[in-house]
């Protein structure tokens, strides 16, 4: 790109609390905001906070609000190609759906980043306000001169469920924050605040059926001897002795409590990423999550994988987890392979995404 590429990207995930894919959208916005091939402004769909986005961007991006309820939009957008995003936000050379939804444009390549399709063997989890996502995905991936997937495992579902070429696909691994690195665990102001205990295995993640907390809960209660299950993130019940929801984190406060678990646990029944994997191994934490094509794939040998659904070997695993010794070499080897992981690859990525679609 001899000149800086115009890049418009859908900033909606930055507002509120930030849960993976907002985590992916701010730190993608942060890097390409440092590279000087492109020019990004950001765009936020929604009737209420859309004045916000222009706090959350890094420095000197530029934002454009559109006071219009998003599901109104996405209506319109089901029927017809309109209104393009160009008459809310200006011209563009790419716009970048970082939601799994791509606005129509009138001449912007579109660049649409999907990042996992659980949704369409579950549509009964999604609110009634995503009711439409499914045929909304589909269009969108249509649209799109370039999907973005995080793994080749979701790039292959979304190949074949969506029937799109395999050459318009392209994988955009994400990536860690250093300061995972250099995570401590907890203060003991810290752990008064949010009420941890001395040992404690962790959850980190939004409550919903996708992640089969059903699953570790019964494999927790039906295991002797383990410490209690920490549950971190949005939307959790439950606290008593052996179950403890701690809530939304920030980010400084996330790492600690991460580096001081026992074991980092992810039960998901379906995956696109799994990020606090790469997390946990960069702080020396050991790993225990199903066996899913994309769980695996990150994970790269360096977790314990169990069969999804298998009570008694997810209590084994977490039992042989936090009895095992792990030695020197072997933690230098995860967060080695955790370091390969990092957000200017995936931006580095994400401008070559940018370069197929325009061409």
């Amino acid at each position: 790109m001899a000149s800086r590429t115009r890049v418009l990207l859908d900033g909606t995930p930055l507002l509120g609390a930030r849960t993976g894919i907002g985590r992916y959208t701010a730190a993608l916005a942060e890097e390409l905001a440092s590279m000087s091939e492109v020019d990004i402004r950001a765009v936020a769909f929604t009737l209420r906070g859309w004045r916000k986005l222009r706090r959350v961007l890094p420095h000197g991006t530029r934002s454009r609000g559109m006071p219009v309820s998003a599901r109104l939009l996405r209506r319109c957008w089901l029927r017809a190609p309109f209104p393009p995003i160009e008459l809310f936000a200006g011209f563009t050379d790419v716009v970048h759906g970082t939601n799994f939804v791509l606005p129509p444009s009138i001449r912007a390549a579109g660049v649409l980043t999907i990042h996992d399709l659980a949704f369409l063997d579950s549509p009964s989890d999604l609110p009634p306000s995503d009711e439409q996502l499914p045929e909304l995905v589909a269009r969108s991936a249509e649209r799109a001169d370039i999907v973005c997937t995080p793994t080749r495992a979701v790039a292959d579902v979304v190949a074949d469920r969506l029937g799109l070429p395999t050459e318009k696909i392209f994988v955009t691994p994400l990536g860690i924050d250093l300061a995972w690195f250099t995570a401590r665990p907890p203060s003991e102001a810290l752990r008064r605040r949010v009420g941890l205990p001395k040992e404690y295995l962790l959850f980190v993640g939004a409550a919903g059926p996708r992640k089969a907390l059903d699953w570790l809960l019964k494999a927790h209660a039906n295991t002797p001897d383990l410490p209690p299950l920490v549950l971190a993130g949005p939307g959790h019940s439950g606290n008593d002795d052996s179950v403890k929801s701690i809530g939304y984190l920030s980010d400084v406060d996330l790492r600690s409590v991460v580096a001081g678990a026992s074991a980092l646990v992810l039960p998901s029944r379906d995956e696109g990423f799994g990020l606090p994997v790469l997390e946990a191994l960069a702080c020396d934490v050991p790993v225990v999550c199903s066996d899913l094509p994309a769980l695996r794939e990150v994970a790269g040998g360096h977790a314990t994988l169990v069969p999804f659904g298998e009570v008694e070997a997810m209590g084994a695993a977490l039992t042989e987890a936090l009895a095992t010794t792990v030695d020197a070499p072997t933690l230098a080897a995860r967060r080695t392979y955790a370091a390969g992981f990092t957000w200017r690859r995936t931006a580095e990525l994400t401008v070559e995404a940018y370069r197929r679609a325009m061409a």
